[in-house]
Formats: structure tokens, sequence, C-alpha cells
């Protein structure tokens, strides 16, 4: 999308684009990829003709509002901790900016928590090495976050993709995760992967929990229920029901 425009002649018409690309690491000018890869998914959207477009964003715009103890709702104001969060925030911001011109496709900010295996967690696990999780006081399950299986997330924006082609009423921003966080100790217990407890950090974010309510009305029950268990057996593709 970066090197050329939309192909002439290639048209979507009532289409829908997912434009999942994203830059997660490197400096500065790295990161800022991100809002040119944003803008490239919405004018191909714009140029095929297509109805809507989701781009994928990040729970980490959320940053530092997760110190407010709840689950984060898609109007709470974004404070990012890091300047991975600050970038795909500045993306938003275009993103919304380019939407609001007449004439254009719907557009669908998607604020997407962990993917199990996709995460610095669990997909970051090196064979023989222990992870080693920095401790939050009282919380013995560890740092609180919000997941999403591989295959949930697949049934998710599979069924997202068929209700913007059917037309139907999308919000700008939606939280992609299953409803119920997790802790990081209970996901690596249930792993059975090996890890300690690291020094006390102080910038430690103890919980960075999604509000899952307008997800749950749109597509009810295919993010999966969130448990440890169930992530797990997304991951390992382990037949059985989840629970």
């Amino acid at each position: 999308m970066l090197s050329e425009p939309w192909p002439s002649g290639v048209a979507l018409p009532d289409g829908v684009v997912l434009n999942l690309a994203g830059v997660t690491g490197g400096d500065a000018n790295a990161l800022a990829a991100n809002v040119d890869l944003g803008l490239a998914g919405c004018e191909a959207a714009r140029i095929s003709g297509a109805r809507h477009v989701f781009l994928c964003s990040s729970s980490a715009v959320y940053g530092r509002g997760s110190a407010k103890q709840r689950a984060l709702c898609e109007n709470d104001e974004p404070h990012p901790a890091n300047p991975y969060g600050e970038a795909k925030l500045r993306m938003e911001e275009v993103a919304l900016e380019w939407a609001s011109h007449p004439g254009r496709p719907g557009l669908t900010l998607l604020r997407i928590g962990n993917v199990l295996g996709a995460d610095a967690l669990i997909g970051g696990v090196q064979q023989g090495r222990i992870v080693t999780l920095d401790p939050v006081p009282g919380q013995p399950e560890g740092p609180m976050r919000s997941y999403i299986g591989p295959r949930s997330l697949a049934r998710v924006l599979w069924r997202l993709a068929e209700l913007a082609q059917a037309g139907a009423s999308l919000p700008p921003v939606l939280n992609i995760a299953a409803p119920l966080p997790v802790g990081m100790a209970e996901l690596l217990e249930t792993g059975g992967i090996s890890w300690q407890w690291g020094p006390d950090n102080p910038a430690v974010l103890a919980r960075l929990v999604l509000d899952t309510t307008l997800l749950e009305a749109l597509c009810p029950g295919l993010a999966g229920p969130g448990s440890a268990r169930a992530l797990m057996q997304e991951l390992r593709l382990e037949e059985g029901p989840a629970r």
C-alpha cells in the first residue's frame, strides 16, 4: 500500500477494507509509519469504492488511563504510556479527520487488546529462558490485561466485515478483546511456562482492561470467554469446549 496507489480498475463496490498493518517497534521515525499505513488503508477504501474500512489500533492508546481501576470504554480519553501508544493515537486522529470529509467510506478504529501468541508475554517466550514478570502489590495473578485468542479474533473480524457489508451501523472506535480480563501470571501458569517475579517496578501497569460491551452487542460470544484455559486452548489448537 505504501509503494503505489490502489490498482486502477480494481473496484470493491460495497466491499470492506481490513487493514491490520502496523509497526510495533523501532524509533520514532519507524513508529510514525503507522500513520502512513492507516491512511493507505483509508485511501484504498475510498478509491476502490468500498463501503467501510477497519484500521488496526491498540489498547496501548489508553495507557495510564488504566489507573482508573475500571474497564476502559471507547469514549475514555487516551493517555498513551509509551511511543507505540502515542503513534497509534496519532494514526487514529489522522484517520478520523480523513473520515470526516463528505463521501468517505465508513471508518472503525479497532483498539485491539493483547492477542495471545502475538503478544510480548507468551509470543515472546524463548526456549530455555525463564520469563520475568513485574509484580503488582496485592495482585497474586500479576498485571491484569484484556486478551483475545487468535481464532476468536478471526471470528470477530469476519463478523464485523459481514456487518459492514450489510450496511449495519458501526461505531468509529471499537474495543476488541474477550469480555473477561486475565492475569499474566495465570496465563504463564496455565501455559506451563517457566517464570519468576522480577523486582518491584513502580512503572508497572497493574490493569489495562477493556470494556467490551459494544463488541459483545455486535458479535455476541465470538470473542470467547477470555479465561486462561480457553486462551491457551486456542493458541495450541486443542479440541474441546473452552471454559
